[in-house]
């Protein structure tokens, strides 16, 4: 089989050196060029010291359409420039991991539409698109956490969201709160009931339930870690908790990266896999749902390359197989 030939844009941040290290070791892929303007002609193991040993790519400052796929790695508002910029040809998929074409309303930009990429909810659609808009590392965490019951017309009250996620969120810029003697030992609560990624979760929740209409008060923290997110969900529910975990579990049975579960569970469990844990509980008349995963790989480059193994045919696990940091 002819394998997959991939370029990387913005290969320097943290999703572009996620995508580097998950692209070098997929059985299916040849890593066709790595972008960066401002690292051009330097090994990646230069800016990603971990992959020294691992290969000898390096940046380049120029632009190939000789690919099958061209995965954008730029920040928010960056890849719709780039792609007003640059003449893709329609045979180059395109997997986007900003949000600039998450939403109905922005998912296009000329003759090229995208699709919104999470496969626990649109994976027949993935299969058959031409251009993918990964989702947000948050919408994905709780997205999960409610999609089966929005499929059974279940939410009928609001929903309450407490989820934490480490420094890695953030992006690779350093920003204040992205500093070790300001992070480090340290909790703090940003964007409060206002987070951008409520309006894709609020839009899939409504493909699944189109009267949802109920508010997501949530709540956003910065943990003083540096990936993974912990979402902690309630809402009022009728449903016994073994019907709810059923109803979990069927949702997902297909699926191969989301598992659900009734016992506690903790974030070394999924950070450095493309996995999603979810703890379903009852408690009086409240469901109560717990949502984790690694927000730089099935929150962003990971499950951008399981977008990409659904849109190219492949085994959707390939490449994905990743082991957990037990201890």
């Amino acid at each position: 089989m002819t394998k997959v030939r991939a370029g990387i844009i913005g290969g320097a941040g943290y999703t572009g050196g996620e995508m580097l290290r998950i692209l070098i070791n997929h059985p299916d892929v040849d890593i066709a060029f790595v972008h960066s303007n401002s690292n051009a002609g330097n090994h990646v193991y230069v800016v990603h010291t971990d992959l020294f040993g691992d290969t000898e790519l390096r940046f380049t400052g120029e632009l190939s359409t000789d690919i099958d796929v061209l995965f954008l790695c730029l920040g928010h508002g960056d890849a719709r420039k780039f792609l007003e910029a640059n003449d893709i040809p329609d045979s180059v998929k395109i997997i986007d991991l900003s949000q600039d074409f998450r939403l109905s309303a922005t998912s296009t930009i000329g003759n090229k539409k995208f699709v919104y990429g999470l496969p626990e909810l649109n994976r027949e659609a993935i299969k058959s698109a031409e251009n993918i808009a990964n989702p947000g590392c948050f919408a994905t965490t709780l997205q999960l956490g409610l999609l089966p019951l929005a499929a059974k017309g279940l939410l009928n009250s609001e929903v309450h969201i407490s989820a934490t996620t480490g420094s890695t969120g953030a992006g690779q810029s350093l920003a204040t709160t992205s500093h070790f003697t300001w992070r480090n030992d340290n909790l703090s609560v940003y964007k409060a009931f206002g987070h951008q990624h409520l309006n894709e979760i609020g839009q899939s929740l409504n493909q699944l339930q189109p009267d949802f209409g109920q508010t997501l008060n949530f709540i956003p923290y910065r943990g003083d870690f540096t990936r993974g997110i912990f979402a902690a969900i309630h809402l009022d529910s009728e449903s016994e908790e073994d019907e709810a975990l059923k109803l979990y579990h069927d949702f997902y049975a297909e699926h191969p990266f989301t598992h659900v579960t009734s016992r506690n569970i903790d974030l070394k469990q999924v950070v450095n896999t493309n996995k999603v844990f979810l703890q379903v509980k009852k408690h009086g008349n409240k469901l109560f749902i717990i949502s984790i995963l690694d927000n730089l790989l099935k929150g962003a480059s990971g499950q951008a390359v399981q977008n990409m193994n659904l849109l190219f045919g492949l085994d959707e696990r390939a490449g994905l197989r990743l082991k957990a940091a037990a201890f």
